[in-house]
C-alpha cells in the first residue's frame, strides 16, 4: 500500500507570522493536529499541537502574542506519496514525529499521521486472512494434484513393467 493511499489530502497552511493562538483557532475549527507554515509562497515548516502545549503553554507565555515562526519545526521531514507505507512509518519512527507531510513534484499533496497507519492495520489483516486462505485451500489442492499424479505415475510405471514383460515374452517365444 501507498502513502498517497492513506493520506489525509486536506492541508491546511498558515502563515508563519501569525500567533499560536491563531494556530489553535484553526486546529479547533478545522479538527487537524498539524498546519504547514508558509512564508508567503514559501514553506518554511510544520506546526502542532503539541508545538503550542509544550513551546507555549508550558513555558507561560502568551499564545496571544507568540509567533508560529517562534515555535514550528523548521526542518521539513518529508516522504514521497508513491512510497510504500513501510517507509512512512520507518521515518516517523526514526525521527519521533507523529505526522509526516507527503510530497509530490516538489510540493506537499498530504499529510500522513499515525492514525492514518494505524487505520490500514484492518486492511493488512484481511489481506494476511485471504492469503491463509488460500494457502490452506491450494495446500490441499496441491496434496490432491500430488496424489492424482503420484497414482498416475505408479499406473504408467506399472504398465511400463508390463510392456517390458510383455517384450521380454515375445523375445522368449522368438528364441
Amino acid at each position: 500500500m501507498l502513502v498517497e493511499e492513506v493520506m489525509t489530502r486536506d492541508i491546511v497552511r498558515v502563515d508563519s507570522n501569525k500567533t499560536v493562538y491563531d494556530a489553535c483557532k484553526l486546529y479547533s475549527k478545522l479538527r487537524v493536529g498539524s498546519l504547514v507554515v508558509m512564508n508567503k509562497d514559501i514553506t518554511v515548516g510544520i506546526v502542532t499541537e503539541r508545538d503550542a502545549i509544550e513551546k507555549v503553554i508550558l513555558q507561560s507565555k502568551d499564545p496571544k502574542k507568540t509567533k508560529i515562526k517562534d515555535i514550528m519545526s523548521p526542518n521539513l521531514i518529508t516522504v514521497h506519496a508513491l512510497s510504500p507505507l513501510e517507509r512512512a512509518a520507518q521515518i516517523m519512527k526514526e525521527s519521533n514525529i507523529k505526522k509526516l507531510p507527503v510530497i509530490l513534484n516538489n510540493e506537499i499533496v498530504g499529510i500522513v499521521t499515525e492514525t492514518d497507519l494505524s487505520r490500514t492495520i484492518d486492511v493488512f489483516s484481511d489481506a494476511i486472512d485471504e492469503l491463509i486462505d488460500f494457502y490452506s485451500s491450494s495446500k490441499n489442492g496441491i496434496e490432491k494434484i500430488i496424489d492424482d499424479w503420484g497414482d498416475l505415475l505408479v499406473k504408467l510405471k506399472g504398465y511400463k513393467k508390463l510392456e517390458d514383460n510383455k517384450e521380454l515374452h515375445i523375445l522368449k517365444e522368438e528364441m
